[in-house]
């Protein structure tokens, strides 16, 4: 894949490529492993090697990949989702990569246990005339999402919360202010604030610190996002969908089995009736006469549910974790139906 430079010579296509520091860190670099990359140096360096000479790395916080991208100065990105929807980037979401995920959730002391969602919050320090105070990381969709509650616009109408960091200060609303959190957030109930929206996974430090959650404001995991103007660049979409193909087949082989079972003659077509696959089940001979190999690929949750039929039907049953199933077709479709990335929001 080559264009013309400035002075008429040859040059290759390279796609800036940016990946996550950080929580989403291993994740992205086991799928990457996977899609078939080998990547190396990312432990001295942000601009790590990789085994594709169209692909230039660089490694930067999460936070900070969707406005990058939107803005052009990376044609692909791995980041968070709750990172596209605070920063309001606009960006190709490509593929959920199914890792790294997480809830957002509002969570406010123990102590307060009457109070058990954001509306009876708003509605409890309204009538005791109290200013609530929330701190966050995500001073934008906390905002949002207190202004869609329904006590809120009963009490404040569409005033905006005031929104406060070192820096600036927004909004009008000083009854809910919304101050950014540097880090340790559910360290600061309830002397410095009496409500935090902060990411979970397991929930154990919420607990550890006397909160509890009463809201899920959110749920998340790391997707695959490009600059819209980089896929209306021939040259740089077809390999955008290139690596797309690559990592969704690391993300599709992670649901299925691949299956090799022997069978009599006598029983082939009852078990091909139970095996579910992508097209269907490859049948092929074996040296002893009367007996079949059967291979095909299933969705892991139905193997249980067809395990006893494999049991009294087959024998030799080996199973294996696919690394990759590369659906090509549905990949291609997907590119046919979005000719101009600027159509769709």
């Amino acid at each position: 894949m080559k264009s013309m430079d400035h002075f008429g010579g040859n040059y290759l296509i390279k796609i800036k490529f940016v990946i996550p520091k950080g929580s989403l860190e291993t994740g992205t670099y086991e799928v990457l492993k996977n899609g078939g990359y080998e990547i190396s140096g990312r432990e001295r360096t942000y601009r790590p090697s990789i085994n594709d000479s169209q692909i230039e790395l660089k490694v930067l916080r999460p936070q900070e990949i969707p406005l990058f991208v939107s803005e052009g100065l990376h044609d692909l990105g791995i980041t968070g989702q709750d990172w596209i929807w605070e920063t309001e980037a606009k960006v190709e979401t490509l593929l959920d990569l199914e890792y790294g995920r997480i809830k957002i959730i509002l969570a406010i002391p123990k102590i307060w246990d009457k109070i058990e969602s954001l509306s009876e919050l708003i509605e409890t320090f309204w009538q005791n005339k109290r200013n609530i105070r929330i701190t966050t990381e995500y001073l934008n969709l906390t905002a949002k999402h207190i202004k869609a509650n329904s006590k809120y616009q009963k009490y404040y109408g569409d005033a905006e919360p005031l929104v406060i960091t070192p820096w600036w200060r927004k909004g009008t609303n000083s009854r809910v202010s919304i101050f950014l959190s540097f880090g340790a957030t559910e360290a600061k109930p309830p002397e410095d604030a009496d409500a935090i929206i902060d990411v979970v996974e397991t929930g154990v430090t919420i607990e550890q610190n006397n909160l509890k959650i009463i809201e899920v404001v959110a749920e998340s995991s790391a997707v695959l996002v490009a600059n819209r103007k980089s896929l209306e660049n021939l040259e740089k979409r077809e390999k955008i969908y290139d690596i797309l193909s690559l990592l969704k087949g690391v993300v599709d082989g992670r649901k299925r089995l691949h299956i090799f079972v022997n069978v009599k003659e006598e029983n082939l077509q009852k078990l091909i009736s139970k095996l579910p696959s992508l097209k269907g089940p490859t049948v092929s001979p074996l040296s002893a006469k009367g007996w079949y190999s059967v291979n095909t690929v299933i969705d892991s949750k139905d193997f249980l549910e067809i395990l006893p039929a494999l049991r009294r039907l087959a024998q030799g049953i080996v199973v294996h974790e696919p690394r990759q199933i590369l659906s090509l077709e549905e990949i291609l479709e997907g590119e046919k139906n979005n000719p101009n990335p600027e159509d769709s929001d």
